[in-house]
């Protein structure tokens, strides 16, 4: 048995510990994705904006796939935006469905105990030690 399982074990607060950092990566990750769709999207859809002038005119699918295809750094970042929305969608639905897998668990037990290890001196001690 390692120090982290002993920990468990043996501290009471230690699981209500990891559990906020769990919180914390949830905030975080889609604190990211929010600020993707405020900073990237907007600049994308800028770069999109004759192209959907044209589409709210005449919308066939042919004129959304040349007007991507014609602006590549608008639709790759769309796409980016699209495809971490969707990854922090399915990580999340996965954890709620079926509960942490036992590396991600593993890997914030080791979080938490170094964080306990530095003390207040960690950017996270207050959110997650308090």
């Amino acid at each position: 048995m390692d120090q982290s399982e002993q920990l468990s074990i043996t501290d009471p607060s230690f699981a209500q510990q990891v559990q906020r950092l769990h919180q914390l990566t949830v905030y975080g990750r889609w604190l990211f994705v929010g600020c993707l769709w405020l900073t990237i999207a907007p600049v994308s859809l800028w770069g999109l904006r004759t192209e959907i002038a044209l589409w709210q005119q005449y919308f066939t699918w042919v004129a959304v796939r040349f007007g991507l295809f014609y602006h590549p750094l608008s639709t790759f970042g769309l796409a980016f935006c699209l495809g971490m929305t969707a990854s922090v969608l399915i990580w999340q639905s996965r954890n709620i469905l079926f509960g942490l897998p036992s590396q991600e668990k593993q890997r914030l037990e080791k979080q938490v105990y170094r964080i306990r290890q530095q003390g207040p001196t960690h950017p996270l001690w207050k959110w997650v030690c308090h």
